[in-house]
C-alpha cells in the first residue's frame, strides 16, 4: 500500500500556565494515497490537535509527521501549501468578513504567482455547486452551507492531494450536512483526493471514511475498518459506546447532493 501520510509515535505536549498537558501520546498511524480516514472520539480526545499538528498549528514534542516519505519539516510552506489544505468547521469563522469571494478564492493562486485566476474561479465556485455569480458577494450573503462550499473551494484552488477536514459539517444545520458531506466524496473521487477526517460522529465518519481510529484522551482507542463499523466489531468498550451514539443515524442513508 502506497503510504501517503504517516504518523509515528506521535506526543503534542503543551504548557498550560506552568503545567505539562500531553494532548497527544504517541499515536501513529498511516493513510493511504485516495484514502479517507477518519480520525473519531469526544471533544479534547485530540483529533483536532493531530490535524494542527500536520499543518504545523501544534508542537510535535515527539515522534513525526511524513508526506511522501519526508519529514514535516523538509517541505517548504508554499510546496506544502500546495499539497495539503484543510477545511474548519465553522464556515461563519473561516472566510474573511470584508473579501468578496472572488477575493478569497483568487488569493491562494496570486501568493503561488499561478495565472488565469477567472477561469480557476469560475471552475472552483461550479465545481462545489455555486453559481459564477457569487465571485462578487460577500460571506454574510451566503447561507452557512454555501459559506462551507466556498470554504471547499478555496482549499481547492491549488489542487492538492491531502484534505484535512476538521468537522467540516457540525457547524451547519442538519438538512445541509448530508448535501457537503456528499460534495466532499465526490471531489474526492473526481480528483482522487486524500482525506484525513475528524469528527465526533461515528454517522459522519461511517459515511464518509473507508477506516477510523477511535481516540480518548489524546491515545488511540482502536482502528476500524468500514466493515468493522457495518458489523459493530468493536474490541472497545469506549468504541461501541461511540458507534451506540450515533447507531440510528448510521441506519439513516445521507440524503443526495443538491447546489
Amino acid at each position: 500500500m502506497n503510504n501517503l501520510i504517516e504518523i509515528e509515535n506521535l506526543s503534542v505536549i503543551f504548557d498550560a500556565k506552568g503545567r505539562k498537558v500531553r494532548a497527544i501520546e504517541g499515536v501513529s498511524l498511516t493513510v493511504a494515497a485516495r484514502e479517507s480516514y477518519g480520525l473519531v472520539g469526544e471533544s479534547g480526545s485530540g483529533k483536532s490537535t493531530i490535524l494542527r499538528a500536520l499543518c504545523g498549528l501544534a508542537p510535535i514534542s515527539e515522534g513525526e509527521i511524513r508526506i511522501h516519505g519526508k519529514a514535516l519539516a523538509h517541505h517548504g510552506a508554499k510546496a506544502f501549501a500546495a499539497r495539503v489544505q484543510m477545511v474548519f468547521q465553522d464556515p461563519y469563522a473561516s472566510l474573511h468578513p470584508r473579501h468578496t469571494i472572488d477575493r478569497t478564492l483568487t488569493e491562494p493562486l496570486a501568493i503561488h504567482s499561478i495565472g488565469g485566476s477567472d477561469a480557476k474561479v469560475v471552475r472552483a465556485l461550479e465545481d462545489v455547486g455555486l453559481p459564477a455569480s457569487f465571485r462578487f458577494r460577500y460571506p454574510h450573503q451566503l447561507s452557512g452551507g454555501q459559506r462551507q462550499r466556498v470554504a471547499i473551494a478555496r482549499a481547492l484552488m491549488l489542487e492538492p492531494e491531502i484534505l484535512l477536514l476538521d468537522e467540516p459539517t457540525s457547524a451547519l444545520d442538519a438538512s445541509v450536512q448530508a448535501e457537503v458531506l456528499n460534495l466532499l466524496a465526490r471531489l474526492r473521487e473526481e480528483r482522487g483526493l486524500t482525506f484525513l477526517m475528524v469528527s465526533h460522529d461515528l454517522a459522519v465518519i461511517d459515511h464518509m471514511c473507508d477506516r477510523v481510529l477511535v481516540m480518548q484522551h489524546g491515545r488511540a482507542v482502536e482502528e476500524l475498518v468500514r466493515d468493522d463499523l457495518a458489523h459493530a466489531r468493536m474490541k472497545t468498550d469506549y468504541a461501541r459506546s461511540l458507534f451506540e451514539a450515533s447507531a440510528d443515524r448510521m441506519l439513516d442513508p445521507a440524503g443526495k447532493d443538491s447546489a
